[in-house]
C-alpha cells in the first residue's frame, strides 16, 4: 500500500507514466465485453495467442488517443500554466493529422465527439467554443486526458478552473467539465497523502460547496449519482470516472487496479488509463509493474516532458 514517503515527484511520475501503461495496456480488449475477457492474470501487453485482439497490428506497449491527448494538454500547459486554448487546440490537430505525440506517428483511435470538435476547429470556430454541448456528447475524450493539470495548478480553484478549461476544446457539456475537475480534485488530494477513498469524498465536498444553488448543481449531482450505478467501463463520462474510482478504492496495488478496470469491457483502454492515472499517484512510481514500463514504447517523449516540470 501507499506510505507518506512516496515523494510529490514519484506520485506525478507514478500518474502519467501508470495512465500510459494503462492506455496501452487496455488497447488489445477494446470492444470486448466483459464476458469476453477471461481472468485477471492473462491481461498482459499482449494477450494470449487466442485472444481476437483490437487494433490489430498495433505494437504492445503502444498507447492510443488517451495517452496522445494527455501528452498534448501536458505539452501545452507547461509552455503556459494557464492554458492557451489555442495552443492546446494546436497540439491536438497535431497529433489528429500528423501523429504528433504519439509512439510512432500513427492515429488509431478518435472519439466521436473529438472528431467533431475537430470539423469546428477547421472550419474557424474559436477552441473554447469548439465542444460539442449537447446532453448526449457526454463521452470520456476530456475525462481520460485532463491529469496533467495536477503538475501545475498551485490551488483546488486552479485545479478546477484549468480541468473545466481544457474539457471545452472537445467536449463542451457542464457534466463532463465537472467530472474532469472530479476527478483532478481526487489526483490532488492523493498526491496530498490523502487516502483514495478520503481523496474522493473529499472531491465530492469540495464541488458541492462550491456549486451549491446555482446552475451548475443539478448537473453536479448527476455525475455524483454515478457512483450508485453498476460500473460498465463505458464511454460515457460519468460511468468512465465511476468505473474508475470503483478499480481504484477495490484493489491495494496499481496492477490489480487496471486488470480489474480492463475486466469490465468495453472502453478498455480508456478506463485503464484514467485508473492508471489515479493509481499511479497513489502508488507512486516505483508501484508501476517494471515489465509493464519496460514494453511501454518511446518513453523518451514522455521524459522529455517530465523534465520541464
Amino acid at each position: 500500500m501507499p506510505t507518506m514517503t512516496v515523494s510529490r515527484l514519484n506520485r506525478l511520475r507514478g500518474g502519467l507514466f501508470g495512465l500510459l501503461i494503462g492506455d496501452a495496456l487496455g488497447v488489445p480488449y477494446e470492444f470486448h465485453s466483459a464476458a469476453s475477457i477471461s481472468t485477471l492474470s492473462t491481461i498482459e501487453m499482449t494477450p494470449p495467442p487466442n485472444f481476437e485482439r483490437a487494433h490489430e497490428g498495433v505494437p504492445p506497449g503502444t498507447w492510443s488517443d488517451d495517452g496522445a491527448q494527455t501528452l498534448a494538454l501536458l505539452d501545452a500547459i507547461l509552455r503556459d500554466r494557464e492554458l492557451d486554448l489555442d495552443m492546446f487546440a494546436d497540439n491536438l490537430l497535431d497529433w489528429f493529422h500528423r501523429g504528433a505525440f504519439t509512439p510512432d506517428g500513427k492515429v488509431f483511435d478518435v472519439g466521436l465527439q473529438t472528431q467533431r470538435a475537430f470539423h469546428q476547429l477547421a472550419s474557424g470556430v474559436a477552441p473554447a467554443v469548439a465542444g460539442p454541448i449537447d446532453e448526449r456528447d457526454n463521452g470520456n475524450g476530456a475525462l481520460m486526458r485532463c491529469l496533467p493539470v495536477i503538475m501545475v495548478a498551485t490551488s483546488r480553484e486552479e485545479v478546477i478552473h484549468l480541468a473545466r478549461k481544457q474539457s471545452l476544446v472537445t467536449h463542451g457539456h457542464e457534466r463532463s467539465q465537472l467530472c474532469c475537475a472530479l476527478y483532478c480534485l481526487t489526483a490532488v488530494g492523493i498526491l496530498e497523502n490523502m487516502s483514495a477513498a478520503d481523496a474522493v469524498r473529499a472531491a465530492e465536498d469540495e464541488l458541492l460547496e462550491r456549486y451549491a444553488d446555482i446552475a451548475e448543481e443539478a448537473e453536479l449531482k448527476i455525475a455524483l449519482d454515478g457512483r450508485f450505478d453498476a460500473p460498465q467501463g463505458s464511454g460515457y463520462v460519468v460511468d468512465s470516472f465511476w468505473s474508475a474510482v470503483h478499480c481504484l478504492l477495490s484493489t491495494r496495488n496499481y496492477e490489480d487496479c487496471v486488470k480489474r478496470a480492463i475486466m469490465l469491457g468495453n472502453d478498455t483502454d480508456t478506463t485503464a488509463a484514467i485508473a492508471g492515472g489515479l493509481a499511479g499517484v497513489l502508488y507512486g512510481e516505483d508501484g508501476l509493474p517494471a515489465r509493464w514500463l519496460a514494453t511501454l514504447r518511446r518513453k523518451e517523449v514522455v521524459e522529455g516532458l517530465l523534465a520541464k516540470l
